[in-house]
């Protein structure tokens, strides 16, 4: 059972979605995507129509993700729960609520043309998460609900 946030967890969904012709019908995603989850940051890489896979990373090099999707562990683990619970995530949880729900947005970047990029790829992210619906996450400690 892989534990939320780590590689191991995002190579996981990563897995799953490669092997997802739904996942490739919603078209190509190029993509450098950041993932931060209080102190700890992950990268994404999306090219064409699969996930290359997920690395740790510095804060040093946010600068060079086109953006990144920021929450506190308490939250990441809400959506994730919420996900599991519902197959996806339902009105409340979805990526593009949680940004426009948050003051200073879930998806950041430093430059405004590659932050548009979460819009612009939005339906493929959402299903990239949506999909650890099927695997078991155990959470990290300290990623309280």
């Amino acid at each position: 059972m892989p534990k939320f946030p780590s590689v191991e967890w995002f190579n996981a969904v990563r897995d799953l979605v490669n092997k997802d012709d739904e996942y490739r019908r919603l078209g190509t995603f190029d993509s450098r995507v950041g993932v931060k989850i209080g102190d700890q940051l992950f990268e994404l890489t999306f090219e064409a129509f699969e996930c290359l896979g997920a690395r740790e990373a510095q804060e040093s090099e946010m600068r060079d993700f086109d953006f990144w999707l920021e929450q506190s562990p308490g939250q990441w683990r809400e959506m994730l729960e919420n996900i599991k619970k519902h197959g996806a995530a339902d009105l409340q949880h979805t990526l593009n609520t949680l940004d426009l729900s948050m003051t200073d947005g879930f998806a950041r970047s430093y430059d405004g043309y590659r932050r548009d990029a979460f819009y612009r790829f939005n339906q493929s992210l959402q299903h990239y998460f949506d999909s650890s619906a099927k695997i078991d996450t155990q959470f990290a400690v300290g990623a309280k609900s």
